[in-house]
């Protein structure tokens, strides 16, 4: 699988990630346990190297079984967390946190976890206005210096902020910034994806597939269970699944399969190839839940759009309803 590198330094991974928040068992609807090993065993099997995980997805359960799916074949790949959320028993977020101190103990947590002595990229999950970005990437740098991390980056994290983290970093360099990135939104390219080519940092998409939007499974009598984070049909502040959007959406997907059909592939691929289309991608961070997901979405890595193809598709997300330009704060 094609591989790239994050921004301007020397960690690489595969174009097509893994994210485990789904596997965590919380807020996004039901995983089961053994599909989800399988799941991480078959993506190391298709060449994926990019595993992102966190400790708030299912109150550290994703973490655990990442780190027992992988066993001794931790080394091939890159391990990516994250620390700077309060959570409750249910996984959700209370609050932010990226004071050294509470960074560095959620680290320790974080590794016990992974089973692993370090990870190879450490992100700020969400920025925290009350703690001083001096110290939040003091932070950063110290767990470097114990070799904790290899590199380290932050996540959600608009321009002004990306410019006053790298600016505050002494010692390190911003590797990524992981933000979400799909047909569906746009947002944080608008704002970020010239300021990271500016400053050399890598971007991680998450949420490529529009949180199961995009994957074509959706229909006019999905229902979420009330535990299901996307239950409200809000998406970070866009309204893509509420009642007055959720149908013209629908055939908007209707519209993509069919061009994903022309070239004798699945809706998941297309959405994930126009991702790719954009060069400071690092990796494209999809959750699956079983072998098959994840073969689904490994197939994305070869194909290339046309020029031709790229405008069809902006056309077709010319009509889709709910999207927004305001960033998630």
């Amino acid at each position: 699988m094609e591989s790239r590198r994050f921004g301007t330094t020397a960690l690489e991974s595969s174009v097509i990630g893994f994210g485990t928040w789904p596997i965590g068992g919380a807020r996004y609807g039901l995983s089961d346990d053994r599909d989800a090993i399988a799941a991480i065993h078959a993506a190391l099997d298709a060449g994926i190297t990019c595993f992102d995980t966190a400790p708030t997805y299912g109150n550290g359960h994703a973490e655990e079984l990442l780190g027992a799916a992988l066993g001794s074949r931790r080394p091939e790949v890159v391990i990516v967390t994250k620390g700077g959320l309060l959570w409750d028993e249910h996984s959700r977020v209370i609050g932010r946190n990226s004071s050294k101190q509470y960074l560095m103990s959620l680290i320790d947590d974080s590794l016990r976890r992974l089973n692993t002595d370090y990870v190879d990229l450490y992100l700020i999950h969400w920025p925290d206005p009350a703690t001083p970005m001096e110290e939040a990437m003091d932070a950063l740098e110290a767990i470097v210096r114990s070799g904790k991390a290899r590199y380290i980056g932050v996540s959600n994290f608009n321009s002004r902020r990306l410019r006053e983290a790298e600016a505050a970093l002494t010692e390190q360099h911003l590797a990524a910034n992981q933000v979400s990135f799909s047909l569906f939104d746009r947002r944080w390219q608008r704002d970020t994806f010239d300021t990271c080519a500016e400053l050399g940092i890598g971007v991680m998409a998450y949420g490529v597939l529009a949180h199961g939007l995009l994957t074509g499974t959706f229909n006019r009598s999905t229902v979420f269970d009330h535990t299901d984070w996307r239950a409200s049909g809000d998406f970070f502040g866009q309204a893509l699944l509420t009642p007055e959007n959720f149908a013209r959406n629908l055939d908007v997907v209707d519209r993509l399969k069919a061009i994903a059909a022309r070239r004798a592939m699945i809706l998941p691929q297309l959405a994930l190839a126009w991702v790719l289309s954009h060069e400071i991608v690092t990796v494209a961070l999809v959750g699956a839940r079983n072998p098959a997901e994840v073969r689904d979405s490994a197939g994305a890595a070869t194909v290339r759009l046309t020029a031709e193809e790229l405008q069809e598709i902006e056309a077709v997300m010319a009509v889709a309803a709910g999207t927004s330009t305001v960033l998630p704060q």
